[in-house]
């Protein structure tokens, strides 16, 4: 048997320190290596044995999580996966773990709340393992296994040939992205000219912190990004980013297009689901869709970017030396979902392309 992934966890609540020793060490691929209260004794623990991977907290006594992120990236580069209740705010501070290095952000798990709790242990389980997936890319893994999962029929029925839309002049973009996805996704709307063809975007995520990713990227990008919100307007130069904890379905009312913002169980082992957007895209844009399933671990949106090809959709993955971690799109290829396979900096000319 293959060993375990060793987890070094590091944060100041004992509280937290327990609870996720709780949810990690009941993985059976998951070995928490070590606990430490601060960077301080995380380094200690590092000297006496390497983990996989660290899940980091931000706001910590002696020295700061994102400082000690710093160091570890400079100096002997290991998988971070942020967990703190900053991320939650979407403040700049969480944002620059990403640009310093960092993996994933997830949401610091809160008691008192078993289903909560339940949900969060498949989303840290996950990212850890997609954290130890992309520190040794490259090299081939067995296939990680995973709690079985509802599919987008909880949220939204499966589009028929009866569903199929008129083509008209105005297309649509929907795009799923996961673990490394937010890089990523700045990389392509930062591309992208101001009459680009209106776009909705399923990035994993916490709630409340893609609001701030929202913004951020509206003040770098020649498109107008935000949160979408419900019954937002989908049209050409503007960018929909759902919600996180909440779904994000794609409608149509004549020739206009508008989103759908709900709650709904967890799809593909998430909520928003880019399943449940793409089916939605099937359904109610069809052939005047286009599909983007960028870098994530998982197979979330393989099934719905199928089911949007054989509604005569356009349909592109991201090809596997540009994604940090190639799940997701990887499992749409294998189900014969994509029809143009395209390294992170062509999508953009692509998506022009079509438009």
């Amino acid at each position: 048997m293959e060993k375990k992934i060793k987890v070094l966890i590091v944060d100041d609540s004992a509280v937290v320190r327990q609870t996720m020793n709780d949810i990690l060490s009941a993985d059976p691929e998951i070995e928490v290596a070590a606990v430490a209260a601060d960077p301080f004794i995380a380094a200690q623990k590092m000297r006496e044995a390497v983990p996989d991977v660290i899940t980091l907290d931000v706001e910590m006594p002696r020295m700061d999580g994102i400082t000690f992120l710093q160091k570890i990236m400079s100096q002997h580069p290991i998988p971070v996966v942020i967990c703190s209740s900053v991320a939650q705010n979407g403040s700049d501070t969480a944002f620059k773990a990403f640009e310093y290095g960092a993996v994933d952000i997830i949401a610091k798990p809160k008691l008192g709340t078993k289903t909560f709790l339940e949900e969060s242990q498949v989303r840290i389980c996950d990212a850890v393992k997609a954290a130890f997936l992309t520190g040794r890319k490259g090299m081939v893994h067995r296939p990680l296994e995973v709690a079985p999962k509802l599919t987008a029929d909880v949220v939204l029925a499966k589009p028929t040939a009866s569903h199929a839309m008129l083509e008209t002049t105005e297309k649509v973009v929907v795009v799923g992205a996961s673990t490394g996805g937010t890089e990523a996704l700045k990389d392509l709307l930062e591309a992208l000219p101001q009459d680009s063809a209106g776009m909705v975007v399923v990035q994993h995520m916490p709630e409340n912190f893609t609001r701030a990713f929202a913004n951020r990227l509206n003040s770098t990008c020649k498109l107008s990004i935000k949160e979408a919100e419900e019954n937002d307007t989908v049209m050409s130069g503007r960018v929909l980013i759902a919600p996180g904890n909440k779904h994000c379905l794609l409608k149509r009312s004549g020739a206009r297009y508008y989103v759908e913002v709900k709650d709904g169980p967890l799809v593909s082992r998430h909520r928003p689901s880019a399943d449940v957007l793409f089916r939605s895209a099937a359904r109610y844009a069809g052939r005047n869709a286009i599909g983007v399933i960028m870098t994530g671990m998982g197979d979330d949106g393989a099934k719905g970017m199928l089911e949007m090809k054989e509604q005569g959709a356009y349909t592109i993955a991201q090809d596997e030396a540009t994604c940090v971690v190639f799940g997701m799109p990887k499992e749409a290829i294998k189900l014969g979902g994509v029809e143009r396979v395209a390294p992170l900096h062509e999508i953009a000319g692509l998506l022009h392309m079509r438009r």
